[in-house]
This record gives structure tokens, C-alpha cells and sequence, in this order.
């Protein structure tokens, strides 16, 4: 992908993540009064940074698929965020990662229950745009959090690190692991999944660099985020390619499925495997020697970060402009980038010298 699609790529992503901070923004502003606004329109309004934090708000979390290990953590920390704060946290969602029109009807239920706030991971960029900008109407404020919609149909997006890092950082992890030379395949998600779509734009662009003209991508397979599928698509890769040199899964599911399968198989240390995962998922693989090194973001820090800002945007201390700043507690400031983009940080990188630092 050229990097001006990228760059455009880029910034309707950080759109969608200003839009959903805007709505959360906007708890200040009476129903009738955001009805006369259009959706975008909901995030210009002007924010008050001393406006108090209001108490007895509703903020709603949604994630991609509830019982999903991931989300689990990070919508804990949403829950601790929002609590916190003296407000109620509940969490609805669809039990399969493809459901987006199950993840429409969550929205159009939280817009009809009058919440204040809607977190929501988006399973495509596209789907629920219809009904996030009905809820922005309804004054509801929008906040996307690891996986964004389109800019405009939400008010902030809260991401997990900059979507350039997290592309590049994984191919760089793996092209060192096998000497930059070799076949390696990619292990996605979703074939809609917004973040893991953006991240394999700049993988693919990382790769164009001279010093990988031995690294070869011969794929990139779709496990759905389900264990099952991930693990046969691993299976199904190494019969297609014997002579791969490494996977990156730039998905929890599937690069702990990948290192199940790896680690029974004759393959073990020999492809390599990174990608994105969490310590305590991949804590044996890497102890056997499955995975040298991977990397991640702590989820429950994400969730905690869009809990405030789901708050702050319905206090109306933020609307989702770039440059507004809104408090996160134990977190720290943050500033609203381009877009409404909020990134949570640098990721991190764990191997055998870290992992046991991590519990998550």
C-alpha cells in the first residue's frame, strides 16, 4: 500500500476515534438540543475543561465479543475507570467476533436505554455507523476503543498505540527472529477488523525497506478470532508453505492458537512466532521455546483510558477536538491527536527476561 493511502487510511481512522470522544464529550447538552446537530456537527460544540466530572452517568461497553479473554481485561478496566468516577458501567455484547449486525442491535438497544456513553470496539469500519450517528443525535457521546469506526461516526477513537508502531514493530520483531530471510505468512482476524486491517497497511509497507529483500510474504490468513479457526489456519499454512520461516498474529486469539499448534508440532523453534499476545496467554509457549519475543499493550489500561474518556466527553470537559486535553486519572493527561485519536502508548515487548513481570 502507498503511503499516501496509508496517511488516508490513517486519518479516517483517527476521525472515527475523535468522533466517538466527541459524544462521550457532549453529556452536557440536552437531547433536543444534539438533534438539531448533525453527527459530525456533535463534535464541534465547545468543550469546558473545568466543567465538573458528572456523577450517575451510564456509559456502555461493547465490545467486539464478550468473553473473549482480551476484552474481558480491558472492559475491567472501562468498569474500574467509570466507577471510579461515580458512575455505572455495564457491558453487552456479541458472543462471536463476525456479528456485526448483532453489534448494531447493542447499539440501537444502549441508544434506546438512554445511556450516556457508548464504548464500542468496532467489528467493521463501516456497520455501525448508522447507528452511532443515531445515538450521537440522541446525545448520546461515542467513544471507539480498539478498533475503530469511520472518523465521523463516533466522537474519539482511543487507540492502543500508534497504528504505525504497532505495524512496523511486529515485522521487525519477526524479521529479526529469522535473520531477515525467509517465508513468513500473517495469522489476522477479521477480514473487516479495522485495527488489524491498518496494522498489515504498515507491515506490507515496512516490508518495501531494502534490508528485508530476503523476507517474503507468501500470505495472510483470516483465524476470525476464533481459537478453533486459528489453529487450523496455522495447521493450513505450514502445509501450503513447509518452508516458512515465521507467522505474525496481530491478534490475541491467534497467535496464542498458533503457539498451541507450533508447540505439538515438529515445527516448534523453527517457525518463528510473534505478533501481539498477552503475557499470561503465552507465558509457557515462551518458556518452551515456541515464541522468543512478542508485544502487546496492557488492554486493562486501554479500557480504563476510554472509560475517561467516555466520561469527560459526557461531562463536556472534551467534545473530541484535536488538542483538547482531559484528565485519566492514575494514567495521566492525555491530548486529543488528529482525528480525535487518542493513543494509549508505546507498545511493549515481552520475552523470557520480562514476562514474569506481567499478569494480564
Amino acid at each position: 500500500m502507498h503511503t499516501s493511502s496509508i496517511r488516508r487510511t490513517c486519518a479516517a481512522l483517527a476521525a472515527v476515534t475523535s468522533l466517538a470522544l466527541a459524544v462521550t464529550a457532549c453529556g452536557g447538552t440536552t437531547k433536543s438540543d444534539v438533534n438539531k446537530e448533525s453527527g459530525s456537527a456533535a463534535s464541534a460544540g465547545e468543550a469546558d475543561p473545568n466543567a465538573p466530572t458528572k456523577k450517575g452517568l451510564t456509559v456502555g461497553f461493547l465490545p467486539k465479543q464478550v468473553n473473549n479473554p482480551y476484552f474481558t481485561t480491558a472492559d475491567k478496566g472501562g468498569q474500574k475507570a467509570v466507577e471510579a468516577l461515580g458512575s455505572t458501567f455495564k457491558e453487552v455484547g456479541p458472543t462471536s467476533a463476525t456479528d456485526t449486525s448483532g453489534q448494531v442491535s447493542y447499539v440501537n438497544t444502549l441508544t434506546q436505554q438512554q445511556v450516556d456513553a457508548i464504548a464500542v470496539s468496532a467489528q467493521d469500519p463501516g456497520a455501525l455507523c448508522t447507528a452511532l450517528k443515531q445515538a450521537m443525535k440522541n446525545g448520546v457521546k461515542v467513544v471507539t476503543y480498539d478498533s475503530d469506526t469511520k472518523p465521523d461516526c463516533r466522537n474519539v477513537f482511543v487507540s492502543q498505540a500508534g497504528a504505525e508502531d504497532l505495524g512496523r514493530t511486529q515485522v521487525q520483531l519477526l524479521a529479526e527472529q529469522i535473520g531477515y530471510k525467509g517465508e513468513i505468512a500473517i495469522l489476522s482476524a477479521a477480514q473487516t477488523a479495522t485495527n488489524q486491517n491498518l496494522w498489515i497497511d504498515y507491515m506490507k509497507d515496512e516490508l518495501k525497506d531494502p534490508k528485508y529483500k530476503d523476507v517474503k510474504l507468501v500470505k495472510v490468513a483470516y483465524g476470525n478470532d476464533d481459537a478453533q479457526q486459528s489453529f487450523q489456519q496455522t495447521q493450513g499454512l505450514l502445509q501450503e508453505y513447509p518452508k516458512l520461516a515465521g507467522i505474525v498474529s496481530p491478534t490475541t486469539v491467534g497467535i496464542k492458537a498458533a503457539a498451541q499448534y507450533l508447540s505439538g508440532s515438529k515445527y516448534r523453534g523453527k517457525v518463528k512466532l510473534s505478533g501481539l499476545g498477552t503475557p499470561n496467554d503465552l507465558r509457557s509457549y515462551v518458556k518452551n521455546g515456541t515464541v522468543e519475543a512478542f508485544e502487546l499493550w496492557d488492554p486493562a489500561k486501554l479500557g480504563e483510558l476510554a472509560g475517561h474518556a467516555s466520561v469527560a466527553l459526557a461531562s463536556g470537559q472534551i467534545t473530541g477536538k484535536e488538542g483538547q486535553t482531559f484528565e485519566a486519572g492514575e494514567l495521566g493527561t492525555y491530548t486529543i491527536g488528529k482525528d480525535g485519536v487518542v493513543d494509549l502508548g508505546k507498545p511493549t515487548v515481552f520475552d523470557k527476561d520480562n514476562i514474569d513481570d506481567f499478569d494480564f
